[in-house]
């Protein structure tokens, strides 16, 4: 990564990760700490040359272009003094434009809402020479499984295209309380998020409001008291597993949002100390040679323990 100089000029060359990107857009992902207004006031005052040239700020870059940076005090990156310590996690996959990990339960995606730092700031740290480093998608903190993170830009546009059209098959693994009412059931309903009066963020079936959502289960193993079900993602909505299993009276183990809490109370006396949700499978495209990835995730240790605990129907 470039060092950004606080006390003198600094000259980048975009590369192809910065190809096609907007002025702003590329400073604003370069100078993280920096408030977007002053990123948009050295533009306008020509304090940003492109080529040796003033620029606009929706002026789109191209490959081999000279920026010129004047001195700038970038923010730290940690919150409240906080150093963000550098992790690996284990790799499914990785080659130069893409890294699979299998993330572990109780560890954010990224910092925010109350959280200092996550898996995307964690790997930066532990890989400081990686040229880019974004998520690819999201999991909940809860949710342990297979987590992209693009290499390069060109890969994180096919890949968010990819999502838009539903084309990876994202195959989850999810114990719901209760028997499960079908072998194979294909739940339709509607996902509309809103936030609660506290500033939580939350997701319900809305007729009216909600958005189109398609998730497939398929029962795996019955127990007296529990299901577990292979869930497979048709559309990619916040929590869409999560409350599709509620909607259908049968929540996921361990969820403290959408789940039953005194159950969950129980299941943590039992060993159960986390949501049963784990996202074990993925088959997609290659970004960019279109090969196909067949890329698995076996369940945790503490949730296949937990699972042979459990007396079947």
């Amino acid at each position: 990564m470039t060092d950004i100089r606080k006390d003198s000029v600094t000259f980048i060359t975009v590369d192809e990760n910065g190809a096609d990107q907007r002025l702003d857009n590329y400073l604003t992902r370069l100078l993280k700490g920096v408030p977007k207004s002053h990123i948009y006031r050295i533009i306008r005052s020509g304090e940003i040359r492109v080529n040796k040239g003033r620029a606009d700020a929706m002026q789109r870059l191209q490959q081999g272009d000279e920026l010129r940076i004047p001195p700038i005090r970038l923010a730290a990156k940690a919150t409240d003094g906080q150093v963000v310590p550098g992790a690996n996690f284990p790799i499914v996959y990785e080659d130069e434009a893409l890294l699979v990990i299998n993330k572990p339960a109780g560890v954010a995606v990224h910092g925010g809402s109350g959280v200092s730092f996550g898996v995307i700031e964690q790997l930066r740290k532990a890989r400081p020479d990686a040229r880019y480093l974004e998520l690819v998608h999201r999991l909940d903190r809860e949710t342990s499984g297979l987590l992209m993170i693009a290499k390069k830009r060109s890969a994180l546009v096919k890949l968010h295209e990819m999502i838009r059209n539903d084309v990876p098959q994202k195959r989850y693994f999810a114990l719901a309380l209760g028997q499960w009412p079908d072998k194979i059931r294909h739940v339709k309903l509607p996902l509309h998020r809103f936030h609660t009066p506290s500033g939580e963020r939350m997701v319900r079936v809305d007729e009216s409001l909600g958005i189109y959502a398609h998730t497939i289960f398929t029962v795996q193993q019955r127990y007296r008291d529990f299901t577990l079900l292979e869930a497979l993602l048709r559309t990619g909505r916040t929590h869409q597993i999560r409350v599709h299993m509620q909607a259908n009276g049968c929540p996921i183990a361990g969820d403290e949002k959408y789940g039953d809490f005194s159950a969950n109370r129980e299941l943590q006396r039992h060993g159960l100390k986390r949501m049963f949700l784990h996202a074990a499978n993925l088959v997609l495209p290659h970004p960019l040679t279109g090969e196909e990835l067949q890329l698995q995730a076996p369940l945790p240790p503490e949730l296949t323990r937990f699972l042979d605990t459990l007396p079947q129907s």
